[in-house]
């Protein structure tokens, strides 16, 4: 009679403590700094797992992906790229908050599913556009939060994911459900004015732009994630 594995895998017991290292590191960044993060808590698997449907479905599979992450936070999400990511692929994480980006730079020597793809991988301690236009890219997975920036902000964001992203590319990003509802009720009218201004205008790109939306309601709280694709005939510096 054969052995009967763990589903949990071998490095189970790591991953826990990554897992825990991530929450404790993120809650304190949280508290300091939330219209960055809009949340408390990382992202949960099942966001990630969303979040990286693109990079696992892909249009080509002999063709390399060049993957951008903007707002790496603690490598939640990073992880879930990393896990799609096949040989020849390469990944820019970018992350401002300098000790986060070193937090995720660290991972890929230390988590088993980042440090699989270090070789291919590079963080970047800066604003996502302070990447520059000097390269482009296949898929793009956006963590920033929306919902936290005016919509002046948030178009800068999307004008510049659309300049490096390649014609028929594609832009995955998410919101958090019910944000708007109740900002209604909680939120000073100018900030709920601003949030609301700020929707009106991701709705718009989702509605030009969008090939697919899902609910992941496994995760703390519960989100929208949205997939974009680039149209063909656009060029990069359209």
């Amino acid at each position: 009679m054969s052995e009967i594995q763990s589903p949990a895998g071998p490095f189970a017991a790591l991953r826990l403590d990554e897992r825990l290292r991530d929450t404790r590191l993120f809650f304190s960044q949280a508290l300091r700094t939330f219209h960055a993060t809009g949340s408390i808590v990382p992202s949960s698997s099942a966001l990630a797992h969303a979040m990286a449907h693109h990079v696992r479905f892909r249009t080509d599979p002999d063709q390399p992906l060049r993957v951008l992450e903007a707002g790496a936070g603690t490598g939640a999400i990073s992880r879930g790229i990393a896990a799609a990511m096949r040989p020849g692929d390469t990944a820019d994480l970018v992350e401002s908050n300098p000790e986060f980006a070193s937090y995720v730079e660290s991972l890929l020597e230390s988590d088993p599913v980042l440090s699989a793809v270090a070789d291919s991988t590079e963080v970047h301690a800066c604003l996502v556009d302070e990447m520059g236009t000097d390269r482009t890219y296949d898929v793009i997975v956006s963590g920033l939060p929306f919902a936290n920036f005016t919509a002046d902000q948030v178009k800068g964001i999307l004008d510049y994911y659309f300049t490096v992203l390649r014609p028929g590319g594609t832009l995955s990003f998410y919101g958090y459900l019910y944000t708007k509802e109740v900002k209604a009720v909680i939120a000073r009218r100018e900030d709920y004015l601003r949030q609301a201004r700020t929707s009106w205008l991701v709705q718009d790109w989702i509605d030009r732009y969008g090939v697919g939306s899902e609910k992941v309601f496994a995760n703390i709280p519960p989100a929208w994630v949205h997939h974009l694709r680039k149209p063909e005939w656009e060029s990069s510096s359209s």
